[in-house]
């Protein structure tokens, strides 16, 4: 009588050399469309935090407001918001790719509002933040990512309205303080006290002008959405065929180890549990 216990063994191995084929397969697509990253940055890329400068950008937008009784319109308001999108890439043709980016900050009418060119020839790097025009941004977005080979990419949106309302609030609240003690200082008095408004008046004055330059960052003639662009310059790197085979097996051969391990393991545990729970029994 023919033992089934060959025919076991076969279909075993084929399930477990299934298994490793179908991780080799996977980890050889996962590295054509993700290759992964570098340690050669060939050159400083600023963050977010050091990537800036004094004056921010804003825009505005018309919102729906509260919802206005039949006979009449909807209210319009408008929102203040900050729109910083950051792009990062690599190129092997860094003169023309930085010549073409300072192209479209001009076909866009954007602004150069802070440049940093580092490094030595070979390993540059160009950071550079751009204004843009809110109607114009998404379009110029999109064309910067066209400008060498794009590594990481990100938008982010921040509503600013209440801080508009808060600085125009307090605008208010100081020039009441200015004007009561413009009138407290025409009734005269002793010279003590007339210093002492003066001193105070001057330093509202003040307050006043800085907050006049903060609000002014919200006019419309000022009003714009920000790009961060860095780039850096290096080899154009085309991973060979010979070399993707090797990074995948490598990585098949050391998960699936991994794997079958963890099934031995759990394998034996099964068994002496079983055995234990038998022993109980009796």
């Amino acid at each position: 009588m023919a033992t089934p216990y060959p025919f076991s063994t076969r279909k075993t191995f084929s399930w477990l050399a299934g298994v490793f084929v179908l991780l080799f397969c996977c980890r050889l697509i996962y590295g054509y469309y993700y290759p992964g990253t570098t340690n050669n940055t060939g050159g400083n890329f600023l963050g977010s935090e050091d990537f800036s400068v004094s004056r921010k950008n804003y825009a505005s937008e018309k919102i729906k407001g509260e919802s206005a009784p039949p006979q009449q319109q909807p209210s319009l308001q408008s929102q203040k918001y900050e729109k910083v999108a950051t792009l990062r890439g690599k190129s092997s043709e860094f003169e023309e790719d930085d010549a073409r980016l300072k192209a479209q900050v001009k076909n866009f009418g954007a602004v150069i509002q802070y440049e940093q060119n580092t490094g030595n020839p070979g390993q540059r790097t160009l950071n550079l933040l751009i204004g843009v025009k809110p109607e114009r941004f998404d379009s110029f977005y999109t064309e910067a990512q066209k400008i060498g080979q794009i590594s990481s990419k990100s938008i982010t949106k921040t509503d600013k309205t209440n801080e508009y309302l808060q600085l125009n609030a307090k605008r208010i609240s100081l020039e009441k303080t200015r004007n009561a003690l413009l009138e407290l200082k025409s009734r005269g008095g002793r010279i003590d006290e007339y210093i002492g408004l003066e001193n105070r008046i001057l330093e509202i004055e003040g307050q006043l002008q800085e907050l006049g330059v903060q609000i002014g960052d919200y006019d419309e003639e000022n009003e714009f959405c920000t790009i961060r662009f860095s780039l850096y310059e290096g080899e154009r790197t085309d991973i060979s065929l010979a070399q993707r085979l090797k990074v995948a097996f490598e990585w098949t051969a050391q998960y699936y180890l991994m794997m079958m391990l963890g099934l031995v393991f759990a394998l034996v545990a099964a068994i002496v549990l079983q055995s234990i729970v038998e022993k109980l029994r009796k």
